[in-house]
């Protein structure tokens, strides 16, 4: 992905002793921000980036180059940038659509003022994020009124504009997959057969798209957010799911507190968690009871490179003290001490939150207590829950869902019971109805029912009993890969077929910065989820693709979600409408 933004937008355009501007909308700043360092753009040319909404200095003696999404508002806006009733703001402009441009707005450019001003026009198709190196997102967090809501004209423009976005994905990636649709919610049908025709006009424009032997087993499975309502809620215990779910991590941007200096004086720190840094690649997706292990681990490593004198355990002293020893490996060091910070943190927030509250959850996800036995009165744990004056409205809300998904749909008689005991304020009281917008089964006399996914039995390999549920799209992309998902449940699209699985694939096509990932082969398993996808589900990407050696597991979503963002999500859904 940052390959493509700068091998196909900006180097081409370089050119020795000459600076040039780019101009972003807001997926454009997001996508710069996902796959690029401002220093990366600076030596290709670039000297600075601005926003296309916001009003802007001309730079006449400069040629601007545009990243936009091609919408009329941003293509109004480059029309005006060369109006010819005032001098143009820039010398000359290039302009690189991230999808399709619609007819109707590529004659108005053609025939405005500004078509003279044009040195480049294209469309460059990558009109999604690249979050992690198997995780894309859409960034439209706002799908849950548009895509549940009742409007249907809502609907229809947020299906367009979603299966245009997947459909980039799928250029960007060379893919033209065999598609698959949970078939429970009427308006994933509707959505694929129009992600299928934006698939099929890519093929048109590039017949090569997935015709080659290695890719005909790619598949793309589409869901909908109510296929598992568990995941998206449940406390988890896993590095990087459980930081951001407790911590105010903004933007992948932790903040934490250290002494430094001689009177070792209090400072604010900030980090990003991005895949720049291997240590946390290696450590967010294991369970926090060994992360503060395992990095004194990776410190006590690195301490014996150096030389250093390093202990089987380390704490926040030690750190401190190699680092007067050996202020040279200050960087190197404060990696070590982030990870210790952010594990502290998450322990921290565990034992004053949720420690009381996450058995309670695993057996209500999972049916069964930690010993594997049936729960036969789970009202027996929860009681005392709705009556903790600690635990938050959203926590006892979160275990009112589970225990409602576990009954497969309570009456309104009880549910309203809990929530008295429970003290829900009446603003946060809707959320737990509401999700039945999503298709899942909240009253006992709904009649609906969802396809059953059969659960793979996986008791003998439970580590840790604090993490016993595991996402069910780990089991849709186990049966997708091994030939066995139902195609009732989950039926193929305009007539098409499986043919098989095990095919090699010499190549390896995408994005990201994780370089182990060049040399896997095999066929490549898309998940697209309508609604947001959580951290756990992200794992499992990363997961059955290390079980599934052949193959590569690619992840995405309309949005990253937070157990709070999601509930609060229920909360505004009809805020649109």
């Amino acid at each position: 992905m940052i390959l493509g933004i700068i091998e196909d937008v900006l180097r081409p355009l370089k050119k020795p002793r000459e600076w040039k501007v780019l101009i972003v909308d807001h997926l454009g700043t997001r996508i710069l921000s996902a796959c690029c360092k401002m220093h990366e753009l600076v030596n290709e040319g670039i000297t600075v980036v601005e926003n296309l909404s916001r009003v802007r200095q001309p730079l006449s003696k400069m040629e601007s180059i545009y990243l936009i999404t091609p919408t009329e508002e941003s293509i109004d806006k480059i029309i005006a940038d060369f109006s010819e009733s005032s001098k143009p703001h820039y010398k000359c402009a290039h302009v690189f659509y991230t999808e399709a441009c619609p007819d109707e707005l590529f004659q108005k450019f053609s025939k405005s003022p500004a078509a003279k001003y044009v040195k480049t026009l294209k469309e460059i198709n990558i009109s999604f994020l690249p979050i992690e190196s198997q995780v894309f997102s859409l960034d439209y967090p706002d799908i849950l009124p548009n895509f549940y809501g009742s409007i249907a004209q809502s609907r229809t423009k947020c299906m367009e504009r979603m299966a245009e976005q997947l459909a980039t994905l799928c250029a960007t990636l060379g893919e033209y997959p065999i598609v698959r649709y949970n078939r429970d919610h009427e308006s994933v049908a509707e959505f694929t057969q129009m992600f299928q025709g934006k698939l099929d006009a890519y093929k048109a424009d590039d017949p090569s798209m997935g015709d080659t032997p290695e890719k005909l087993k790619s598949q793309l499975v589409i869901l909908d957010r109510g296929f598992d309502p568990v995941s998206p809620i449940l406390h988890e215990c896993y590095f990087q799911a459980m930081a951001y779910d407790l911590l105010p991590i903004e933007n992948d941007v932790y903040r934490y507190a250290t002494n430094s200096g001689p009177a070792q004086t209090e400072m604010e720190k900030k980090a990003l968690l991005d895949e720049s840094n291997e240590l946390w690649v290696k450590l967010r997706h294991e369970h926090i009871a060994v992360v503060s292990q395992n990095v004194t681990t990776e410190l006590k490593k690195f301490a014996d490179t150096k030389r250093m004198a390093g202990k089987d355990r380390a704490s926040m002293r030690d750190l401190s003290q190699m680092l007067k020893k050996m202020p040279q490996y200050q960087k190197e060091l404060s990696r070590y001490s982030l990870y210790l910070h952010l594990a502290e943190d998450c322990m921290k927030r565990f034992k004053e939150k949720i420690d009381k509250l996450v058995r309670v959850e695993q057996d209500l996800a999972t049916g069964t207590d930690a010993d594997g036995e049936r729960v036969k009165d789970p009202m027996k744990n929860i009681v005392p829950i709705m009556l903790d004056q600690d635990v938050s409205p959203l926590d006892k809300i979160r275990v009112i869902l589970l225990l409602t998904f576990a009954k497969n749909g309570q009456s309104e008689e009880n549910r309203e019971k809990l929530i008295k005991h429970a003290n829900i304020p009446t603003v946060d009281r809707e959320i737990i109805t509401k999700m039945s917008r999503l298709g899942v089964k909240i009253d006992d006399k709904d009649r609906s029912r969802r396809s059953k996914i059969e659960r793979r039995d996986r008791s003998g390999q439970v580590t840790y009993q604090s993490s016993r549920w595991i996402p069910l799209i780990t089991d849709v992309m186990q049966d997708a890969i091994d030939d066995k998902l139902d195609t009732k449940a989950f039926p193929f699209i305009s007539g098409q077929q499986s043919t098989g699985v095990g095919i090699a694939r010499p190549k390896k096509y995408g994005w990201g910065k994780d370089k182990s990932a060049e040399n896997r082969t095999g066929p490549r398993l898309i998940i697209f989820v309508i609604g947001g996808m959580s951290y756990s589900e992200m794992r499992a990407a990363y997961e059955v693709s290390k079980a599934k050696k052949d193959w590569e597991v690619i992840i995405g979503s309309t949005h990253l979600l937070t157990p709070e963002l999601f509930l609060n999500s229920l909360r505004n859904l009809d805020s649109n409408e």
